[in-house]
């Protein structure tokens, strides 16, 4: 199934911010803080050419923002961030595009269906708080927050986004004593799952209290 994702952002006083919603905890990703999005509708895609993908997915993106957050989005503002497969074993796997766009000034409004909470957060904060067991993030979420932690402001959030080319992830988890890992294209040991693989690295290692993230060179 596809899906699309919004990483709203503004400059904050100390930085940039995100937007981040938490989840009915009685749906898909429940209780987590995840960005505005959802699954592909039909009608997302742009004057019925089921073909354009990206297009399908920022007009979903687009969409999810205004139904979750109140927000209206000019949908060429929105710059492609990352797209995400998840693991095979995933029972329900939605292959996710992820865009960047800065957020416009206007108040947030969440439907209490959905969405039960919003906040806006600096990366860094919210990965604290995700380790201080405060609140519940899923992996894309986190190497997200964790890459755009480096950036000082919008803008340059923006302008180095729009430089490159859009990171494809596809997750293979493995399954280590400590807890699970989840690794990527670039890591040793993701063609086999194999955590245990010596040699290069790009990977989550998801254990109690803080996680960790290894990328070689």
């Amino acid at each position: 199934m596809q899906a699309a994702t919004v990483i709203p952002i503004r400059d904050g006083d100390e930085g940039i911010e995100v937007l981040m919603l938490r989840r009915n905890s009685k749906i898909a990703f429940g209780g987590m803080w995840v960005f505005p999005g959802g699954r592909v509708d039909p009608g997302d895609a742009p004057s019925g050419n089921d073909n354009d993908e990206q297009g399908t997915a920022r007009r979903a993106a687009v969409r999810e923002a205004q139904e979750e957050a109140g927000l209206d989005l000019a949908i060429e503002t929105l710059i492609p961030y990352s797209h995400w497969t998840p693991p095979p074993i995933t029972p329900k796997r939605f292959l996710t595009w992820f865009f960047l766009a800065p957020a416009p000034a206007a108040e947030i409004v969440i439907d209490g269906g959905e969405i039960h909470e919003h906040a806006w957060m600096r990366p860094q904060e919210a990965l604290e708080r995700r380790d201080a067991g405060e609140i519940e993030v899923a992996p894309p979420t986190w190497v997200t927050l964790h890459e755009l932690s480096v950036h000082q402001t919008m803008r340059e959030a923006l302008e180095r986004t729009e430089s490159r080319e859009p990171e494809r992830f596809e997750t293979r988890i493995a399954m280590e004593a400590e807890g699970p890992t989840a690794m990527w294209k670039g890591d040793s040991g993701w063609p086999e799952g194999n955590a245990e693989s010596p040699g290069s690295r790009h990977r989550l290692r998801m254990r109690s209290g803080s996680w960790i993230y290894e990328r070689s060179e």
